[in-house]
């Protein structure tokens, strides 16, 4: 059986410096197989691709939480290398697992890195297939908070440009006349999310900007079926609606109309009998001929990984469901007229107590939990991260401990592990939930556990968190799918 060095290093700064190179020169091995190949590699979830040097090494870091012993690039940089050598066809591939499957659990035994990576991936060898036969063009109707967020997930996602394409933007003529230049600065720079990842650039004459080599064409319509989507080179596009305006099949339906569309994807609740689709849940209920889907909402996101893995395991007799939301440009800056009780006052200045939908929502994607919660949200004065309080009975008793480690395998080693993220840090907040690509984490130390009576707690990004959910679906409504490796664990 192989095994890992455990003991500490007699110089701590020469053993950084010596990951630090490890990690710089995993870098290009990296992009160039998301490039050339379409093999995107990670670290027990955490991409590589398009990362820093201290990016990478801190996902090294995160598997102190996941194995209780941190991975080091000593160990994944060999099996790195040995993936390059190999002619590999598209597919994820989480290195960091491969790596602790050969030197702690001794999957490898016998065996060189190289001989044992190669019989991991053999299938893949020669598989030059592509998750699709030709790039699908997205297009993104609105770009609002959630349509700027997918722009960035498209384009960070693009590589070499053999799946999803981000082609055009759509949104309604603003009054400023450099409106194309102010579109482009709101992806460019984000108060929230930080600055944009790369470069953009304005091109006035073509009507488009073109972000890290990504032309994006800036539509201007009043209604979706009034473009031409073919006169803008684009074809069979799959329409991401982030507007909100049109909820029921028959108003998303207008996209159809419009010559170049295939399909439609909701950024909110749909209306009636449309399907409420939550990534790594219920999404095998996409069928082949769906056109118009909802990805629900952020919060229905949220929650439903959670409610489902512990219903599974303990049954939900009944809950109550309380989100601590932040504020959103549904609100009002300053007191003023708004329909909805108590939103109009102002959003920087109050918690404002209002109705979620949520709970009511989860039966759309769990239907055993149907009239078993109830739910309510408080709107807070924080732009972004909100966060879900689960007050269930649970069908038979737990404790605490048991309750944290049975969340903290789902989290880590099951098929929901993309969509629910483990922390056990007493000393997280808010902001360091900026930028999660999970639909939620679960807050280990705040659990509250009293025989069947159990309160959990969950933040999530509703913006990024969200958006990364959303294209996830995209992608199956895309039809790719990539292999994954290693094929357990």
């Amino acid at each position: 059986m192989n095994e890992r060095k455990r003991e500490r290093p007699d110089d701590y700064f020469k053993d950084w410096k010596e990951r630090e190179a490890l990690a710089e020169g995993m870098i290009p091995l990296v992009g160039r197989m998301a490039r050339e190949s379409n093999v995107k590699c990670y670290i027990y979830g955490r991409s590589l691709v398009n990362q820093s040097v201290l990016e990478i090494m801190k996902a090294h870091r995160y598997v102190r939480q996941v194995e209780e012993n941190e991975l080091s690039e000593f160990e994944t940089f060999p099996v790195l290398q040995a993936l390059s050598e190999l002619n590999l066809g598209p597919a994820h591939i989480d290195v960091g697992r491969l790596a602790v499957n050969y030197y702690d659990k001794g999957e490898g035994s016998g065996m060189s890195i190289q001989e044992y990576v190669a019989a991991e991936v053999a299938d893949l060898v020669g598989a030059g297939a592509k998750p699709v036969d030709e790039p699908v063009d997205v297009v993104l109707y609105g770009f609002g908070r959630i349509g700027r967020l997918m722009a960035r997930i498209l384009i960070d996602k693009t590589d070499g440009g053999d799946c999803l394409r981000l082609k055009a933007i759509v949104v309604r003529k603003g009054k400023a006349p450099n409106d194309l230049v102010k579109r482009a600065s709101l992806l460019r720079r984000d108060s929230v999310h930080g600055a944009f990842d790369g470069t953009i650039r304005v091109d006035e004459e073509r009507q488009s900007f073109v972000a890290n080599g990504n032309e994006v064409k800036v539509i201007y319509a009043d209604s979706p079926d009034s473009i031409d989507y073919n006169e803008y080179g684009i074809n069979n596009a799959i329409v991401i609606d982030n507007t909100g305006v049109w909820r029921d099949e028959a108003g998303l339906s207008l996209h159809l109309k419009s010559n170049g569309v295939s399909k439609v994807i909701l950024t909110a609740p749909g209306k009636g009998d449309m399907k409420n689709v939550v990534a790594g849940i219920n999404n095998d209920i996409i069928g082949a001929n769906d056109t118009i889907i909802s990805a629900a909402s952020c919060t229905t996101n949220a929650i439903v990984p959670p409610l489902k893995a512990l219903d599974d395991e303990y049954g939900i007799v009944t809950g109550h469901v309380e989100t601590v939301h932040a504020f959103t440009n549904d609100q009002n800056l300053i007191d003023n007229y708004h329909k909805a009780d108590r939103r109009g006052r102002s959003a920087p200045l109050n918690m404002v107590l209002t109705e979620t939908g949520a709970a009511k929502a989860v039966a759309k994607v769990l239907p055993q939990l149907a009239g078993k919660l109830t739910g309510n949200a408080i709107r807070v004065p924080t732009p972004n991260v909100s966060m879900a309080i689960l007050n269930i009975t649970l069908g038979r008793e737990t404790t605490k401990e048991a309750l944290n480690e049975y969340m903290r395998n789902m989290a880590l080693h099951s098929t929901m592990r993309k969509q629910i993220d483990y922390s056990n840090s007493p000393e997280v907040v808010s902001t360091d939930f900026v930028g999660s690509r999970t639909a939620c984490v679960y807050d280990a130390q705040a659990t509250i556990v009293n025989g069947t009576q159990a309160v959990v707690y969950l933040w999530y990004d509703n913006e990024f968190g969200y958006s990364c959910q959303v294209h996830r679906i995209l992608e199956q409504m895309a039809g790719i799918a990539y292999a994954t490796y290693p094929k357990k664990g």
